[in-house]
């Protein structure tokens, strides 16, 4: 019976030690950790699409067609909150340069230019092109009201793409852009091949960016520059009295921010083959803000998740609500158009959100202790002490 007990004991200290060593190397590599879920959970996704109940709302293509549009939004979302959540600078034109990323990718594939590079090479181009604008940007403007400026210039960028016809193609935009070409993979059936009616190399491609990018985004926010725009964003006098030089750390957000938004713009331009002004107004600027104040913003698996289901929601499922309520009759909701009460929906879901849980769904922790330890310090100076001589306040 000791025996038993004893080998009993001796399995239990063996999970015991294995439970430990899972948490301890999840602890120690937390960032890894996420990108590996997240990656799994990508992978997942279009299983689950195949299945019941998402299986009758679309086809199964759709759902992953609308999965790499998501992942779009995601990655906007993650270049977004260097900027925003963790150094602290509101950008109201971050759309401006998701359409520098574009047209650079229109611009070197597509009929209208005559040209037809490489999509990889382009790919870091876009980045170069939207990074640099972020500097040109940021530089005379980082010591002024920031949100109105960049307001300004997510406004004026549209309307000269718009108005520089020769290059641009005005109105009519650029179409025709060529879809990713990628070394080895025109071997491959043609399951493997970019199309219109293939959306899976458009998601896995999606995966690999995001992939990439967030590993990125990580580790500068454990780096040292990634602690100064946190200390910026807390007291930039403060940081500056630290030894920060807050306007190069300022830029550097800016022009690291405007780079991700430029991948995204030519991922956007090689999957849609049309570019053209309208896809880049203050819309999208509002809407990429939206899904990191409700994801939990300067966390980036927040931030990410949170651009996901809101994405999903804007392109599957409202579009699917007015299918459905069209299809059932019924009479107050079957000719309502959910898709353009979005924005509605939004600023409803802000509201909320700032009333109920500011600091988001998915905050940081350390976002978290500063929301609360504020309003803790608040509750503390309204406490009423009897016997002050006012008999009032602390």
């Amino acid at each position: 019976m000791n025996a038993g007990v004893g080998a009993r004991n001796a399995r239990q200290r063996r999970g015991g030690d294995v439970r430990d060593t899972i948490r301890e190397f999840a602890e120690q590599h937390r960032s890894t950790s996420i990108i590996v879920a997240m990656a799994v959970i990508a992978a997942v996704l279009p299983v689950l699409a195949a299945v019941p109940p998402f299986s009758l709302f679309q086809p199964h293509n759709a759902w992953v067609d609308g999965f790499a549009n998501a992942g779009t939004y995601v990655l906007l979302a993650v270049g977004l909150n260097i900027v925003v959540g963790l150094a602290g600078l509101l950008d109201l034109g971050y759309a401006a340069f998701f359409a520098f990323g574009a047209y650079a990718y229109a611009y070197g594939a597509s009929p209208f230019s005559h040209n037809d590079l490489p999509f990889l090479p382009l790919l870091l181009v876009g980045a170069a092109v939207a990074a640099t604008f972020g500097v040109i940007l940021g530089a005379p403007t980082l010591r002024l009201h920031l949100a109105i400026v960049t307001f300004g210039f997510g406004e004026i960028v549209p309307i000269v793409f718009l108005n520089a016809e020769q290059y641009t193609n005005g109105t009519n935009g650029i179409g025709g852009v060529y879809q990713p070409t990628i070394p080895l993979l025109d071997r491959l059936p043609d399951s493997f091949q970019f199309s219109f009616t293939n959306p899976w190399p458009f998601y896995v491609l999606m995966i690999f960016i995001l992939t990439i990018v967030m590993i990125f985004a990580y580790r500068l926010q454990d780096s040292r520059l990634g602690r100064a725009w946190m200390a910026i964003r807390e007291d930039e006098l403060a940081a500056a009295s630290s030894g920060v030089n807050t306007v190069t750390t300022k830029l550097l957000a800016f022009a690291l921010g405007a780079s991700t938004a430029g991948l995204a713009g030519v991922f956007n331009a090689a999957k849609l083959t049309v570019v053209s002004p309208d896809q880049f107004l203050f819309a999208v600027s509002f809407t990429v803000l939206a899904m990191i104040v409700l994801g939990g913003m300067g966390n980036i698996w927040g931030v990410a998740v949170g651009a996901f289901v809101i994405s999903t929601i804007q392109q599957t499922l409202l579009k699917q609500l007015d299918i459905v309520f069209h299809q059932l009759g019924i009479p107050i909701l079957k000719d309502v158009n959910f898709l353009s009460y979005q924005f509605l929906l939004y600023g409803v879901a802000l509201v909320l959100m700032m009333l109920l849980r500011p600091e988001g769904l998915f905050p940081s922790g350390r976002r978290r202790r500063e929301l609360h330890s504020a309003e803790d310090s608040a509750g503390e100076a309204l406490v009423v002490d009897p016997a002050a001589p006012t008999g009032g306040l602390v």
